[in-house]
C-alpha cells in the first residue's frame, strides 16, 4: 500500500503545494507577498539581509501585508557566520517555518519545533534524509541535479521515489520546474509538493538587473553548467562566454581545502565569501565578467512577467 503524507498546502494551509524558493539575492519582500497572495507560499535566504535588523524589518513587512505562512532559509554550517543570530531572530519573530540547507539542521529543529516553527530540510541524498528525519524535521526539500544554484547530485526522478519509499515524512521535490505538467510529475512521484525557483528570477518584482533577466531568457536549459570555483560546492550557472574563460573546475583554494583537513573549515569561509561576492556584483551590475546562478528551467522563461501571473500559469488546471 502506497504512504499517504500530507501534501505542502495542507500543512501551510496554501491553496497550492507550491514553494517560491529562496534565492540567494533574488527573493526579496515583494515577492514572497505576492507569492502568498497568489495562494502558494515562499522564503527568503537570511543571508539577503546584511543585519538582523534587516531581517527583522523583512520579516514585518511581510506579515504586516499579509498573514498567510512564508518562511526563512537559513545556511547552517561554519561558512555563514551570522547564523546563530539568524536563528535567533526567526524563533523570536515566529515565522512559520525554515529551511536549512548546506549543514546539520540539529540546532534549528531544537530551537524552532518547540515554538511552532516548521523545518523544512535540504537534503541530496537517502544519508541526509533520514538523518534530517530521525532529527525531527516536518520535512525534507529534496534537491536535485534539476535545481539551480546548490544543486544535488541525483535527478529529481530518481531522488524523489527514493526518499519516499524510505523515509516517513513528506518530501518536496527542488529542481527544473519549469511549467505546470513539471509538478504534476513530481506529484505522481511522490512529492509532497514543488519548490520553484529559477523562473522566477526574471519576474518583474525580482530585484536583479535587466542583463541578468534577459540572460534569464534568451539562454536555454542546455546553457547550464556546474561549477565548483564560485563556493566550495557545486553551483549551476550560465555558461556565458566568460564562465567559459574561467573555467569551471576547482581552483588553488578548493584543492588545498581537500588537501588539508586542518585548513577546511577556514577555506570553505573564505571561498564562500569570496564567489558570494562575485555573484552579488554579477546581478545587480551587468559587465563582461557577470557570472549569473541559474538553473536548466530557463527552458520555459520567454519574457519578464509579473509573479502572480508566472503563478498562475503554474496553477491553472493543475492536479493535485
Amino acid at each position: 500500500m502506497a504512504k499517504k503524507f500530507q501534501k505542502l498546502h495542507e500543512i501551510l494551509q496554501i491553496d497550492y503545494p507550491i514553494l517560491v524558493a529562496p534565492m540567494f539575492l533574488v527573493s526579496n519582500t515583494q515577492m514572497v507577498i505576492a507569492a502568498l497572495e497568489s495562494g502558494v507560499t515562499a522564503a527568503i535566504p537570511a543571508l539577503n539581509y546584511r543585519t538582523d535588523g534587516e531581517l527583522r524589518k523583512a520579516i514585518l513587512e511581510i506579515k504586516d501585508k499579509t498573514d498567510r505562512p512564508f518562511g526563512i532559509n537559513l545556511i547552517v554550517n561554519k561558512s555563514n557566520t551570522r547564523y546563530r543570530s539568524q536563528l535567533a531572530t526567526v524563533c523570536a519573530m515566529r515565522v512559520s517555518f525554515v529551511i536549512t540547507s548546506l549543514g546539520n539542521p540539529k540546532k534549528v529543529i531544537e530551537k524552532c519545533k518547540p515554538l511552532g516553527i516548521k523545518v523544512f530540510c535540504d537534503v541530496v541524498n537517502l544519508e541526509h534524509a533520514q538523518k534530517a528525519e530521525q532529527l525531527g524535521a516536518d520535512a525534507l526539500i529534496a534537491v536535485g541535479r534539476e535545481a539551480g544554484g546548490h544543486c544535488g547530485p541525483v535527478s529529481l526522478k530518481k531522488l524523489v521515489p527514493q526518499l519516499v519509499a524510505n523515509c516517513s515524512i513528506p518530501v518536496i521535490a527542488a529542481g527544473g520546474v519549469g511549467k505546470k505538467e513539471h509538478i504534476e510529475q513530481l506529484l505522481t512521484l511522490g512529492a509532497a509538493g514543488v519548490s520553484v525557483g529559477t523562473i522566477f528570477i526574471a519576474s518583474k518584482e525580482s530585484p536583479v538587473s535587466d542583463e541578468y533577466k534577459q540572460a534569464i531568457i534568451q539562454y536555454s536549459g542546455a546553457d547550464i553548467v556546474l561549477t565548483t570555483k564560485l563556493s566550495g560546492s557545486h553551483l549551476t550557472v550560465i555558461n556565458t562566454p566568460y564562465v567559459q574563460q574561467i573555467g569551471t573546475k576547482a581552483g588553488l583554494l578548493e584543492k588545498l581545502m581537500k588537501r588539508h583537513k586542518w585548513l577546511k573549515k577556514w577555506l570553505r569561509m573564505l571561498i564562500f565569501a569570496r564567489g558570494m561576492r562575485k555573484i552579488e556584483q554579477s546581478a545587480f551590475k551587468a559587465s563582461y565578467q557577470s557570472v549569473w546562478v541559474a538553473g536548466p528551467a530557463i527552458e520555459h522563461v520567454k519574457a519578464v512577467c509579473p509573479l502572480k501571473a508566472i503563478v498562475s500559469e503554474l496553477t491553472e488546471g493543475l492536479q493535485f
